[in-house]
């Protein structure tokens, strides 16, 4: 019984961050170390998802080690993980739809604190692993 229930569990998680990562791939978040993270859990029942798991993983370390390649991309990525909690913030606040809103102020930010949570969420944690690969990528000159 426990190992159903282990199996289980870790097949959901491992499914939902699948699914979440490729959603975040084009949505903000990031997408790679999600998809990678499901393929490790998915990997513990599937033979398919392990042999993705090393190619995931290197597209990710390389993402990462470019993404600190230069001061332009660094300060690019700081300004997205600004923007990202900045914008979380006004969609956690919800302050009332602007003149020019053209429909219902019901559709005005739809999700509320939750989408905005989320949002802060995904900046604080892309601004950990711009840290985490500045120390672990970013050569000294």
């Amino acid at each position: 019984m426990r190992a159903a229930v282990r199996r289980l569990v870790l097949e959901v998680l491992g499914w939902a961050l699948v699914v979440a990562g490729i959603a975040a791939l084009v949505l903000p978040g990031p997408g790679l170390l999600m998809l990678f993270a499901g393929l490790v859990l998915l990997s513990q029942q599937y033979t398919w998802a392990e042999r993705r798991v090393e190619p995931v993983k290197e597209r990710a370390v390389k993402a990462a080690a470019d993404g600190v390649k230069t001061w332009p991309r660094i300060l690019l990525s700081l300004l997205g993980v600004l923007w990202l909690i900045g914008t979380g913030i006004i969609w956690a606040v919800r302050p009332p739809a602007p003149g020019w809103w053209p429909v219902d102020e019901g559709w005005w930010l739809l999700g509320g604190w939750a989408a905005g949570i989320t949002l802060i969420a995904s900046g604080l944690l892309a601004g950990a692993l711009m840290v985490y690969a500045y120390v672990t990528y970013r050569k000294p000159r």
